[in-house]
């Protein structure tokens, strides 16, 4: 049965049905076959309702409406001008700004697909006035977004902590080493790629000075209160003032105070469309992650998780070759599915395998999260691609072509995040 249950389900996606109906559909079909199974219409609909009851996944929507708010207050904005000052006249300087600026705006909302849509809509077109081309632009800004899953806070890592039975504050404290390597590497690539293509450093100039000509202390003013938010939410949450639910909440009211009250970024009356804008990427996210607890059990009841770690067990000896093994998979599998279905998914069948060859379970929590990072990449799902095409207008293939040689350093990011362990729990000791 459960052989069918996979097939079923690899079918209903390549047939393009979403991913939370391909879930619900297999879920059921158990139980109407064998009256006997366990997981009756009954159980899945309590099962569908009870996968929501988690104080951790209320950090989901809070996350998801602070970063729209941020978003449209013009909160990456202020963040690229400070970064400018400093690195913007060295060579690659404002490419790499835009990665620095993904990385600070990933530690306010938590999301790829928000912080591409907020740093993207602000610093693509400043790039391609600067005759940078257009494509390699939006081709950065799509992977550079993956930042905002791997810098605390972090969506899919509440997702997998809640799932795998892990820390959510150590999810967090564990991605902070992994994020700025993962940075540090596409900013060598950025580099690179100016260093072989050239700049117009004339214009380049003549944009930096305009940022400079504010002053380092007016900038420093005017975007001190957005600066300060990474401070408050994490800090709140490292400090024990607050559990990440909480944090979430704050972050949603501080962002209200400084677009609002502050920068004054945003009135009253906007409020409706980013309530309603949060919403639309909220529900999405929440249905499936209802459907997946569903499917999960179901699986669970059928025993695949118990089969697949007999199998995996009596085919991969040594941890290396294990790793090897679930990166490759991991990566194929974000490729074809969202992040957080493939987390609730896979997380509970793969954490009590590895852990048992001792691999720490917030070290491969950060290794499932950076695999699944690329997949906003990658076709045929690659999300960041999709909101950097709307927000540039370059089709999405052009845009995959382009961040090729970006994911090729994503990967040797990766390799070292998963055999030096250390990367990710030296801040935990």
């Amino acid at each position: 049965m459960s052989a069918i249950v996979l097939i079923l389900f690899v079918l209903l996606i390549i047939i393009s049905i979403p991913i939370a109906s391909s879930m619900g559909i297999v879920s059921f079909i158990p139980g109407l076959v064998d009256k006997t199974f366990a997981a009756n219409p009954v159980f899945l609909i309590r099962s569908i309702i009870s996968s929501l009851d988690s104080v951790p996944y209320l950090a989901i929507p809070m996350f998801i409406l602070s970063g729209t708010i941020m978003s449209k207050g013009a909160i990456s904005e202020k963040l690229f001008d400070f970064i400018s000052y400093f690195i913007g006249k060295k060579r690659a300087g404002l490419p790499c700004a835009v990665i620095v600026t993904c990385l600070f705006f990933g530690a306010l909302s938590g999301s790829a697909t928000a912080t591409v849509a907020a740093v993207g809509s602000m610093t693509i077109p400043v790039l391609v006035a600067l005759n940078y081309d257009k494509v390699f632009a939006t081709a950065l800004v799509a992977v550079a977004g993956g930042l905002g899953v791997i810098i605390p806070p972090s969506i899919p890592m509440i997702v997998y902590a809640t799932v795998a039975g892990v820390s959510v504050g150590d999810m967090f404290v564990g991605g902070i080493i992994p994020g700025f390597l993962i940075a540090f590497c596409l900013m060598v690539y950025t580099y690179y790629y100016c260093r072989k293509h050239g700049e117009d450093r004339a214009r380049i100039d003549e944009v930096v000075d305009k940022i400079r000509a504010k002053g380092l202390w007016t900038l420093f003013k005017d975007s001190f209160w957005a600066l300060l938010t990474p401070v408050i939410i994490l800090g709140s949450i490292y400090g024990g003032l607050a559990t990440p639910t909480e944090a979430a909440v704050i972050s949603v009211f501080y962002s209200l105070i400084v677009s609002l009250l502050i920068y004054k970024s945003l009135r009253f009356k906007d409020l409706i469309g980013v309530f309603k804008e949060s919403v639309e990427y909220c529900l999405p996210a929440l249905i499936i992650l209802a459907m997946a607890g569903a499917f999960a059990r179901v699986l669970a009841l059928l025993q695949l998780p118990q089969s697949l770690g007999i199998w995996i067990g009596n085919t991969f000896t040594s941890k290396i070759a294990l790793l090897i093994a679930i990166n490759i998979f991991l990566l194929f599998l974000g490729m074809v599915m969202d992040t957080t279905p493939a987390i609730v998914i896979v997380a509970p069948i793969l954490a009590p395998i590895v852990t048992s060859m001792g691999v720490d379970g917030v070290h491969f929590g950060i290794i499932t999260v950076v695999n699944l990072a690329i997949g906003f990449v990658t076709p045929p799902i690659g999300t960041n691609l999709f909101v950097a095409s709307s927000v540039s207008g370059v089709e999405v293939l052009q845009i995959a072509k382009k961040a090729i040689p970006f994911l090729l350093f994503f990967l040797i990011a990766l390799i070292l995040i998963t055999y030096i362990p250390e990367l990710s729990t030296m801040l935990l000791k």
